[in-house]
């Protein structure tokens, strides 16, 4: 795997936005790219000013937004048998799965959400939204809605640290659960307060 994630790199090296979208892309159609290894090296990209801030955002996100559609498509029309047949030849885990699935049965639509802030669940809670043919446009609004944060923390924090944006990857897990938290946070006092007003 050490040797795939060094191939990213190299592909962004390169290519930039492209190598970006499709990265992630991949990343979000189950093939297990951490996106921190993508947007912490764009980052850094940004430090040494070959990257704009704004675009290599944008790239990230329309990826994302693609792979995610792909995923959903292969659950809504192949089924949990689709993971079955075809997922060890694109190192898709059942286990995963499985995960995405339990988070995705507890707390319904809204996962898809929230889920883009969580480690291992984000790659794959697209296909168990596809299982359960949730609204198409629904399913786009909140992966796009769950991805920008995500993708705008772990950029700018690779641009922060620089030539040590490598940091994010021995800690990108709890990154991921720390603006989790933060946002978690964030929408209970909102709804808390918007029941209060009501």
């Amino acid at each position: 795997m050490e040797q795939i994630f060094q191939y990213v790199i190299h592909l962004i090296d390169i290519w930039g936005y492209p190598a970006i979208l499709i990265g992630m892309a991949l990343e979000s159609a189950n093939i297990p790219i951490p996106s921190e290894l993508i947007f912490g090296f764009a980052g850094y990209l940004v430090f040494l000013g070959r990257m704009d801030f704004n675009l290599a955002v944008m790239a990230g996100v329309a990826g994302g937004l693609l792979g995610s559609i792909g995923s959903y498509l292969a659950g809504y029309y192949g089924g949990p048998p689709f993971v079955t047949r075809y997922g060890r030849y694109i190192f898709l885990s059942e286990q995963k799965v499985a995960m995405a699935q339990k988070w995705f049965d507890r707390y319904g639509l809204i996962t898809v959400l929230l889920a883009r802030l969580l480690p291992v669940v984000r790659t794959f809670i697209s296909l168990p939204a596809g299982f359960a043919k949730v609204n198409f446009i629904k399913f786009i609004l909140y992966t796009i809605i769950g991805s920008v944060p995500w993708t705008i923390a772990i950029v700018y924090a690779g641009m922060m640290l620089g030539a040590n944006w490598e940091t994010i990857r021995t800690i990108g897990h709890e990154a991921s659960l720390l603006v989790a938290g933060g946002i978690f946070i964030f929408l209970l006092y909102y709804l808390n307060k918007k029941s209060k007003n009501a």
